[in-house]
């Protein structure tokens, strides 16, 4: 017997096998058939689902989870465009009472309108004697005041207060680690915003250590809201690069740095698991430090710059494939996926790993020559559609009137055969798949400027990117991103068909419901 039958729909199941069916069988949190093969079994629910339209549950192959909660909770001074007004919310935030010693964080921190960076001086009027830290929205930089300047090491490379990259890195230390128990309640927040976008799961991009870590023992978090049940979707862990640890590991296993314990990609389960090395190269382009070849247009110059020694990040690639991870590497620039490549064909070399799935993060610009060597690793590109939807005007402007067209492609990739992947960066973007697919399909910014139009991908394209794709770059192929006998039952059900909408319309679509093992989860919360 059936737990649930789904009926009176049109399931777009991403099977080409079975390309559409209007009736779906789930039986213990799976997929048992569709049409013909359950139409005939007894079901305890049966669900009509009025017309409807059914999908593969979303995946979203680069998040920060707990980043997004804790961002959620914490004063912002988006969208201030003066000084003065977000010196205002500073003060405002560091007059609030607090336990002794405690930090004022404010989040929503963006240079551009302001034509120039805050300094620690003007910081210093509004802290009250407090520790400041100014989170820049990119995740790549921040401002904080001169008490905070004041602890940290010598030869610290800042610029009056502003702090980018590892000099942040620095400075974030200084403040961490959060609890377990903080993190999980910012990681259920975020995951419960990405359930009403229809995401049923999604790869975490970086835990315990990097730019973006909040505790060096993170991932009991995630244990955590597993354990007590208020896990709410399918979560994949990136391990942090700088986890890894040289290990006295036996001759004949042939690495020289791991995780503790030998841990690596694939373990876990279906609900909580280790998937990629997080490994970074560049900045961002929001921050002017993803690193190019050419400099940025309107700039003395400034070609962006990499996290550490090139040579020292490359053989962090080389080590985490000789560890037998799948690598996650983060280039945004074109210079970074320079380095990428040349670091994973190297690593190829030394030990073939046909199927390792690497992955780059971002590919912002991608320069022609650069497609048929991503080709050639069967590395996939794991993009952000909604950067350019939001930030689009800016980057086409930093980047010149040719290289505006490299930058985060679709049609590019995919006539290449590189896997396209779909993901938000969540909270850096807007989250919603929807909004991400219609840029895809239109390559408008939310101005309407039209953005490298000749990188616009279908509906059906744009749509795998964050089906298929997704479970393939997650190694989670058969068991999601379709809706096919034996696979998750995770699955949105949308108001409209993004096919038979006109494309400026599909990121209106409105989700009713999200299904992850077969259960509305959000009609659960």
């Amino acid at each position: 017997m059936l737990c649930t039958r789904l009926t009176n729909a049109r399931f777009l199941t991403m099977d080409p096998r079975h390309p559409v069916a209007h009736a779906l069988g789930i039986w213990r949190g799976r997929i048992v058939g569709v049409d013909d093969a359950v139409a005939s079994l007894p079901a305890r629910r049966v669900v009509d689902l009025g017309g409807a339209t059914v999908l593969p549950g979303f995946i979203d192959s680069h998040v920060h989870l707990a980043w997004a909660g804790l961002k959620a909770g914490t004063p912002s001074v988006a969208p201030c465009e003066r000084i003065e007004d977000i010196l205002a919310v500073v003060d405002a935030a560091a007059r609030r009472p607090a336990p002794a010693g405690a930090w004022v964080e404010v989040a929503g921190y963006d240079q551009r309108a302001l034509g120039r960076h805050l300094t620690a001086a003007e910081l210093d009027r509004v802290s009250h004697g407090r520790k400041v830290f100014l989170m820049h929205d990119s995740g790549h930089a921040c401002v904080v005041n001169s008490a905070v300047l004041e602890l940290l090491p010598d030869g610290t490379p800042h610029e009056a207060g502003f702090l980018a990259e590892g000099a942040m890195t620095a400075a974030r230390r200084l403040r961490l680690p959060y609890s377990q128990g903080e993190l999980a309640d910012a990681i259920e927040t975020a995951a419960r915003a990405c359930l009403d976008e229809g995401i049923t799961a999604c790869a975490e991009a970086g835990i315990g250590g990097g730019l973006l870590g909040h505790s060096p023992v993170e991932l009991g978090a995630y244990q955590l809201l597993r354990d007590r049940g208020r896990l709410p979707l399918r979560i994949q862990l990136m391990a942090s690069g700088d986890t890894l640890r040289p290990r006295a590991a036996h001759p004949d296993d042939g690495f020289p740095r791991a995780l503790d314990l030998g841990l690596r990609t694939g373990f876990g389960d279906d609900w909580l698991s280790l998937g990629a090395l997080k490994i970074y190269t560049d900045g961002g382009m929001m921050a002017r430090t993803a690193a190019l070849t050419s400099p940025y247009e309107g700039t003395a110059g400034g070609t962006g710059r990499f996290q550490d020694d090139p040579e020292r990040i490359a053989d962090l690639i080389v080590d985490g494939h000789l560890a037998g991870w799948q690598l996650a590497v983060h280039a945004i620039g074109d210079r970074a996926a320079d380095l990428a490549l040349d670091a994973l064909e190297r690593a190829q070399r030394l030990r073939p790993r046909p199927d390792a799935r690497h992955r780059v993060e971002h590919a912002g610009l991608i320069r022609p020559d650069q497609l048929p060597r991503f080709a050639a690793l069967g590395v996939s590109a794991v993009v952000q559609p909604a950067f350019l939807r939001c930030f689009g005007d800016d980057y086409a402007t930093v980047m010149g009137e040719e290289r505006a067209d490299w930058m985060y492609r679709g049609r590019g990739f995919l006539d290449h055969g590189v896997e396209l992947v779909g993901s938000s960066d969540r909270p850096v973007a807007d989250g919603s798949p929807l909004r991400a697919i219609q840029f895809m399909v239109e390559r408008l910014s939310l101005s309407g400027r039209s953005i490298g139009p000749d990188e616009a991908v279908t509906v059906d394209e744009a749509l795998r990117a964050y089906t298929v794709a997704g479970a393939r770059a997650c190694r989670w192929e058969g068991a999601a991103g379709v809706l096919a006998a034996g696979a998750r039952a995770d699955l949105v059900v949308l108001g409209d068909d993004p096919h038979r909408v006109d494309p400026s319309r599909i990121g209106d679509i409105q989700v009713l419901a999200t299904y992850v093992d077969g259960r509305d989860a959000r009609a659960d919360t």
